[in-house]
């Protein structure tokens, strides 16, 4: 759905973004991550056709952002980070216009509009005018704009921008929403947990390059080759300890130390070891009372940290 090759922006001797290659398929939600300035925009704005590269292609839908930019428009819906509403526009009024633009007409063009509101849950401010929406439901009514013409690609530009941490909330449940559409989703954000559980791939920008490009579970691994247990145990702990040491996938035991939220011990995994579903029963075989038995998650904040260096263009 998205494919570029060697895709670069330059501004003079600065280069915005250099020879970006991306490949995402239809149903894909790419996380595209990366601090302020690193080009995440530039990319978005070429992809949507209102920015030219300097050299380099770009295809959204199999067509070309060079020779069939009106077809890429019909197939995209864009939402930049920022954006502004008419003042003396209901919201109503504010999505039929732009259901209008987009050539709409008669009765589908009311009926688009209603269950565009009812997707982002703004029916009840239909009548409202949109300057008076707080920041969260601008930011739902924007969404609301680029669905009106059922696009099958969406680049979303920072669209928890500037929210409370509800209002993120109530857009990240929002985008889970559509992505069980099958709508192939690109959406820019340097706030890393808004992503964590609604992208399958990640990119890493840093400084117009992009350094990291693949799925979630590449990204972990990559950071963290070797699975970590969490484990707690009710009876002798330093005897738990002679045990786990002794088995054959355990490379090292240790505590958990003060500063963890869950206390017990931290017990790191031969590399490449993913079934560690015999460590529970002979924990409990050697009569011991399991208190804590948990994979110790890796979150994005943590990955990011670990492949950038917090360089921006």
């Amino acid at each position: 759905m998205i494919e570029t090759r060697g895709l670069t922006k330059k501004y003079g001797e600065l280069f915005a973004i250099r020879d970006i290659d991306l490949a995402l398929d239809a149903g894909d939600v790419f996380g595209f991550i990366g601090p302020n300035g690193a080009g995440k925009t530039t990319t978005m704005r070429i992809l949507a056709t209102l920015l030219n590269p300097t050299w380099g292609e770009a295809y959204v839908c199999g067509a070309s952002i060079y020779t069939k930019p009106k077809e890429i428009r019909k197939a995209v819906g864009y939402m930049p980070d920022f954006f502004g509403v008419y003042e003396d526009m209901k919201v109503i009024e504010y999505l039929e216009f732009f259901a209008a633009a987009y050539r709409i007409r008669g009765p589908q063009r009311r009926k688009v509009c209603d269950e565009v509101l009812e997707l982002v849950d703004l029916s009840y401010k239909r009548e409202a005018l949109a300057t008076s929406l707080s920041r969260g439901m601008t930011q739902r009514l924007g969404l609301a704009r680029v669905l009106l013409h059922e696009p099958r690609v969406l680049l979303l530009d920072e669209p928890a921008s500037g929210l409370d941490p509800r209002a993120r909330i109530a857009m990240r449940e929002l985008l889970k929403r559509l992505r069980d559409t099958g709508k192939t989703i690109m959406v820019s954000s340097h706030i890393l947990p808004e992503l964590a559980d609604i992208c399958n791939k990640i990119g890493i920008i840093e400084k117009g390059e992009l350094i990291f490009n693949a799925d979630v579970e590449t990204a972990i691994r990559q950071v963290r080759p070797n699975t970590i247990l969490r484990i707690g145990v009710a009876g002798d702990q330093a005897a738990a300890i002679t045990l786990l040491e002794g088995l054959p996938l355990v490379e090292r035991v240790e505590p958990a130390g003060e500063g963890a939220s869950d206390k017990g011990l931290r017990v790191t995994l031969t590399q490449h070891t993913r079934d560690y579903a015999d460590l529970a029963a002979a924990i409990v075989t050697a009569g011991q009372k399991l208190t804590l038995f948990k994979e110790e998650e890796i979150n994005l904040e943590t990955v990011f940290m670990a492949l950038t260096k917090g360089i921006t263009a």
